[in-house]
Protein backbone atom coordinates (compact mmCIF):
# COMPACT_ATOMS: atom_id res chain seq x y z
CA UNK A 1 0.00 0.00 0.00
CA UNK A 2 1.53 3.38 -0.99
CA UNK A 3 2.43 5.89 1.71
CA UNK A 4 -0.09 8.73 2.19
CA UNK A 5 0.68 11.92 0.34
CA UNK A 6 1.41 14.78 2.79
CA UNK A 7 -0.96 17.77 2.71
CA UNK A 8 0.25 20.76 0.74
CA UNK A 9 1.73 23.64 2.73
CA UNK A 10 0.27 27.06 2.03
CA UNK A 11 2.02 29.84 3.88
CA UNK A 12 -0.03 32.73 5.23
CA UNK A 13 1.97 35.96 4.84
CA UNK A 14 -0.31 38.25 6.87
CA UNK A 15 2.00 38.64 9.85
CA UNK A 16 4.92 39.81 7.76
CA UNK A 17 2.58 42.64 6.79
CA UNK A 18 1.63 43.04 10.48
CA UNK A 19 5.28 43.69 11.28
CA UNK A 20 5.55 46.19 8.43
CA UNK A 21 2.38 48.03 9.46
CA UNK A 22 3.67 48.49 13.01
CA UNK A 23 5.89 51.27 11.62
CA UNK A 24 4.11 51.94 8.30
CA UNK A 25 7.37 51.17 6.51
CA UNK A 26 7.86 49.59 3.10
CA UNK A 27 9.57 46.61 4.75
CA UNK A 28 9.50 43.77 5.52
CA UNK A 29 7.81 43.06 2.21
CA UNK A 30 5.24 40.21 2.39
CA UNK A 31 5.57 39.62 -1.35
CA UNK A 32 9.32 39.05 -1.11
CA UNK A 33 8.70 36.78 1.88
CA UNK A 34 6.15 34.82 -0.17
CA UNK A 35 8.69 34.38 -2.97
CA UNK A 36 11.28 33.11 -0.49
CA UNK A 37 8.76 30.64 0.98
CA UNK A 38 7.93 29.26 -2.46
CA UNK A 39 11.62 28.96 -3.35
CA UNK A 40 12.09 26.93 -0.15
CA UNK A 41 9.39 24.47 -1.16
CA UNK A 42 6.01 25.84 0.00
CA UNK A 43 3.18 24.93 -2.36
CA UNK A 44 1.11 28.10 -2.23
CA UNK A 45 0.46 31.43 -0.53
CA UNK A 46 -2.49 32.59 1.56
CA UNK A 47 -3.36 36.13 2.61
CA UNK A 48 -6.33 37.74 4.35
CA UNK A 49 -7.40 41.22 3.28
CA UNK A 50 -9.44 42.44 6.23
CA UNK A 51 -11.96 45.25 6.04
CA UNK A 52 -9.86 47.31 8.49
CA UNK A 53 -6.68 46.61 6.44
CA UNK A 54 -4.71 45.92 9.62
CA UNK A 55 -2.02 43.97 7.77
CA UNK A 56 -2.38 43.02 4.08
CA UNK A 57 -3.20 46.00 1.88
CA UNK A 58 -4.95 46.01 -1.49
CA UNK A 59 -1.66 46.77 -3.24
CA UNK A 60 -0.08 43.70 -1.60
CA UNK A 61 -2.75 41.48 -3.10
CA UNK A 62 -2.22 42.91 -6.57
CA UNK A 63 1.56 42.54 -6.29
CA UNK A 64 1.24 38.97 -5.05
CA UNK A 65 -0.83 38.09 -8.10
CA UNK A 66 1.67 39.77 -10.42
CA UNK A 67 4.75 38.15 -8.92
CA UNK A 68 3.83 34.61 -7.87
CA UNK A 69 2.67 31.86 -10.18
CA UNK A 70 1.84 29.38 -7.39
CA UNK A 71 -1.70 29.04 -6.09
CA UNK A 72 -2.83 32.23 -4.36
CA UNK A 73 -5.55 31.77 -1.74
CA UNK A 74 -7.41 34.89 -0.59
CA UNK A 75 -9.28 34.90 2.72
CA UNK A 76 -12.20 37.34 2.79
CA UNK A 77 -15.34 38.00 4.79
CA UNK A 78 -18.88 38.15 3.44
CA UNK A 79 -18.82 41.95 3.51
CA UNK A 80 -19.93 43.27 0.10
CA UNK A 81 -16.85 45.47 -0.28
CA UNK A 82 -14.58 42.49 0.37
CA UNK A 83 -16.47 40.24 -2.04
CA UNK A 84 -16.06 42.87 -4.76
CA UNK A 85 -12.33 43.08 -4.01
CA UNK A 86 -12.07 39.29 -4.23
CA UNK A 87 -13.88 39.21 -7.58
CA UNK A 88 -11.27 41.50 -9.10
CA UNK A 89 -8.24 39.93 -7.43
CA UNK A 90 -7.52 37.08 -9.88
CA UNK A 91 -6.81 34.83 -6.89
CA UNK A 92 -6.92 31.10 -7.56
CA UNK A 93 -8.90 30.27 -4.44
CA UNK A 94 -11.13 32.09 -1.97
CA UNK A 95 -11.72 31.13 1.66
CA UNK A 96 -14.77 32.76 3.24
CA UNK A 97 -14.07 33.60 6.88
CA UNK A 98 -15.90 35.37 9.72
CA UNK A 99 -14.48 38.72 10.71
CA UNK A 100 -14.86 40.62 13.98
CA UNK A 101 -13.31 44.08 14.21
CA UNK A 102 -12.28 43.61 17.85
CA UNK A 103 -10.61 40.20 17.46
CA UNK A 104 -6.83 39.82 17.40
CA UNK A 105 -7.09 37.04 14.83
CA UNK A 106 -9.93 34.94 13.44
CA UNK A 107 -11.57 33.42 16.50
CA UNK A 108 -13.56 30.52 15.06
CA UNK A 109 -15.30 29.08 12.08
CA UNK A 110 -18.13 30.78 10.23
CA UNK A 111 -21.68 30.16 11.42
CA UNK A 112 -22.68 28.74 8.05
CA UNK A 113 -26.22 27.87 9.16
CA UNK A 114 -26.81 31.51 10.11
CA UNK A 115 -25.09 32.86 7.00
CA UNK A 116 -26.85 30.63 4.45
CA UNK A 117 -28.58 33.52 2.64
CA UNK A 118 -25.35 35.48 2.11
CA UNK A 119 -23.38 32.34 1.25
CA UNK A 120 -25.91 31.36 -1.42
CA UNK A 121 -24.98 34.62 -3.12
CA UNK A 122 -21.24 34.67 -2.36
CA UNK A 123 -20.25 31.13 -3.36
CA UNK A 124 -21.50 31.35 -6.98
CA UNK A 125 -20.17 34.93 -7.30
CA UNK A 126 -16.65 33.87 -6.39
CA UNK A 127 -16.87 30.70 -8.45
CA UNK A 128 -17.81 32.80 -11.47
CA UNK A 129 -14.80 35.02 -10.71
CA UNK A 130 -12.61 31.98 -11.39
CA UNK A 131 -11.61 30.81 -7.92
CA UNK A 132 -12.17 27.61 -5.98
CA UNK A 133 -14.26 28.46 -2.91
CA UNK A 134 -13.85 27.12 0.61
CA UNK A 135 -15.57 28.02 3.87
CA UNK A 136 -13.68 28.27 7.16
CA UNK A 137 -15.74 26.20 9.56
CA UNK A 138 -15.62 24.53 12.94
CA UNK A 139 -15.60 20.69 12.95
CA UNK A 140 -19.35 20.51 13.53
CA UNK A 141 -21.67 18.21 11.51
CA UNK A 142 -24.47 20.78 11.23
CA UNK A 143 -22.09 23.40 9.87
CA UNK A 144 -20.60 20.92 7.41
CA UNK A 145 -24.04 19.99 6.12
CA UNK A 146 -24.75 23.68 5.56
CA UNK A 147 -21.48 24.02 3.58
CA UNK A 148 -22.62 21.21 1.32
CA UNK A 149 -26.02 22.88 0.95
CA UNK A 150 -24.44 26.00 -0.58
CA UNK A 151 -22.32 23.87 -2.94
CA UNK A 152 -18.93 24.99 -1.63
CA UNK A 153 -16.39 22.53 -3.03
CA UNK A 154 -14.02 22.86 -0.04
CA UNK A 155 -14.14 23.46 3.67
CA UNK A 156 -11.20 24.57 5.77
CA UNK A 157 -11.53 23.03 9.21
CA UNK A 158 -10.73 25.40 12.06
CA UNK A 159 -7.95 23.77 14.09
CA UNK A 160 -7.67 26.52 16.71
CA UNK A 161 -9.48 24.66 19.50
CA UNK A 162 -7.19 21.67 18.96
CA UNK A 163 -4.08 23.87 18.86
CA UNK A 164 -4.98 25.73 22.07
CA UNK A 165 -5.87 22.61 24.08
CA UNK A 166 -3.62 20.27 26.04
CA UNK A 167 -3.72 16.67 27.20
CA UNK A 168 -7.04 14.83 27.07
CA UNK A 169 -8.86 17.93 25.80
CA UNK A 170 -6.52 18.12 22.81
CA UNK A 171 -7.11 14.43 22.09
CA UNK A 172 -10.86 15.06 22.15
CA UNK A 173 -10.47 18.00 19.77
CA UNK A 174 -8.35 15.87 17.45
CA UNK A 175 -11.07 13.21 17.47
CA UNK A 176 -13.58 15.89 16.44
CA UNK A 177 -11.36 16.84 13.51
CA UNK A 178 -10.95 13.20 12.49
CA UNK A 179 -14.72 12.68 12.45
CA UNK A 180 -15.38 16.03 10.76
CA UNK A 181 -12.93 15.19 7.97
CA UNK A 182 -14.60 11.84 7.42
CA UNK A 183 -18.10 13.32 7.50
CA UNK A 184 -17.20 16.19 5.15
CA UNK A 185 -15.90 13.75 2.59
CA UNK A 186 -19.11 11.69 2.78
CA UNK A 187 -20.93 14.93 1.91
CA UNK A 188 -18.74 15.38 -1.16
CA UNK A 189 -16.69 18.19 0.39
CA UNK A 190 -12.94 18.43 0.00
CA UNK A 191 -11.02 19.35 3.14
CA UNK A 192 -8.26 21.76 4.11
CA UNK A 193 -7.27 22.74 7.65
CA UNK A 194 -5.65 25.58 9.51
CA UNK A 195 -5.40 28.05 12.40
CA UNK A 196 -2.98 27.89 15.31
CA UNK A 197 -0.85 25.16 13.77
CA UNK A 198 2.83 25.13 14.69
CA UNK A 199 5.86 22.87 14.60
CA UNK A 200 4.80 20.89 17.67
CA UNK A 201 1.14 20.29 16.90
CA UNK A 202 1.02 19.96 13.11
CA UNK A 203 1.87 16.24 12.92
CA UNK A 204 -1.52 14.78 13.93
CA UNK A 205 -3.32 17.20 11.59
CA UNK A 206 -1.05 16.23 8.70
CA UNK A 207 -2.02 12.62 9.43
CA UNK A 208 -5.75 13.22 8.93
CA UNK A 209 -6.83 11.08 5.98
CA UNK A 210 -8.32 13.29 3.30
CA UNK A 211 -6.92 16.67 4.35
CA UNK A 212 -5.39 18.21 1.24
CA UNK A 213 -3.85 21.48 2.41
CA UNK A 214 -2.65 23.15 5.59
CA UNK A 215 -2.64 26.93 5.96
CA UNK A 216 0.02 28.06 8.43
CA UNK A 217 1.37 31.54 9.07
CA UNK A 218 2.22 33.02 12.45
CA UNK A 219 4.34 30.13 13.74
CA UNK A 220 6.46 30.22 10.59
CA UNK A 221 6.94 33.98 10.68
CA UNK A 222 8.00 33.71 14.33
CA UNK A 223 10.46 30.90 13.53
CA UNK A 224 11.91 32.85 10.62
CA UNK A 225 12.80 35.76 12.93
CA UNK A 226 15.44 33.51 14.52
CA UNK A 227 16.31 30.95 11.87
CA UNK A 228 15.40 32.45 8.48
CA UNK A 229 12.68 31.80 5.95
CA UNK A 230 14.23 28.72 4.37
CA UNK A 231 14.68 26.88 7.67
CA UNK A 232 11.14 27.82 8.75
CA UNK A 233 9.61 26.43 5.55
CA UNK A 234 11.75 23.31 5.23
CA UNK A 235 11.28 22.30 8.86
CA UNK A 236 7.51 22.72 8.57
CA UNK A 237 7.47 20.63 5.39
CA UNK A 238 9.47 17.96 7.21
CA UNK A 239 7.06 17.96 10.17
CA UNK A 240 4.08 17.66 7.82
CA UNK A 241 5.69 14.78 5.94
CA UNK A 242 6.60 13.00 9.18
CA UNK A 243 3.07 13.40 10.49
CA UNK A 244 1.50 12.11 7.28
CA UNK A 245 3.74 9.04 7.26
CA UNK A 246 3.50 8.26 11.00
Amino acid sequence: MPAPHPPRLHVNVDHVATLRQARREAFPDPIHWAERCLAAGAHGITCHVRKDRRHIQDADLHRLRERISALLNLEVSLDLEMLALAEGSRADAFCLVPENRLEITTEGGMNVVQELPRLRDAVPRLTEAGGVVSIFVDPDPEQLEACAAVAAPFVELHTGSYANARGAVREAELARLVEATRFARTLGLRVNAGHGLDYDNVGPIAALAGVEELNIGFAMVARAVFDGVEVAVRDMLARIAAGAHA
